[in-house]
């Protein structure tokens, strides 16, 4: 690991926290327009209610082994001050519970693009329900990729 300089002159030392960080940071999210289509068109899903889980193993390599996007309908929820709500619990019940996920994915070599959809009509009016559900999610994650997913090379 290399030092750089910052524009003060002080070294600091770049590096990765993977398993222990509660981070979810902008490296972690799905952007990708070209992998989000072929998630959607190719990906395994299944449902822990209220979130819908679309999962891939993507043929091209990532710079992060997991990348997350949230995703809320507007068919439900018409004010975009609600979908954005819904996404912003997600996104916060995933951050605190990623970390069986991430070690998994780490420790054998693997990549993963999820979507996490939330399907309910209802908006949650706090974020109790996903983070009881996240973890439940989280490890029937962690159980499809150990039976489906080959390591990548």
């Amino acid at each position: 690991m290399q030092p750089h300089p910052n524009r003060w002159g002080f070294f600091f030392f770049k590096f990765q926290i993977i398993a222990a960080s509660f981070s979810y940071g902008k490296i972690e999210k799905l952007k990708s327009r070209k992998l989000l289509e072929q998630l959607f068109r190719e990906g395994k899903s299944f449902l822990v209610f209220p979130v819908k889980v679309i999962y891939l193993q993507p043929v091209e390599p990532m710079d992060f082994p997991v990348k997350v996007a949230v995703g809320a309908s507007g068919r439900h929820f018409k004010k975009a001050v609600h979908r954005n709500r819904v996404k912003r619990l997600m996104r916060e019940a995933y951050r605190l519970n990623k970390a069986p996920l991430h070690q998994l994915v780490t420790s054998q070599q693997k990549q993963v693009a999820v979507f996490l959809l939330y399907i309910d009509k209802v908006l949650p009016p706090n974020g109790d329900l996903l983070q009881q559900k996240m973890p439940v999610l989280i490890n029937k994650l962690v159980k499809e990729l150990n039976e489906n997913i080959t390591p990548h090379t």
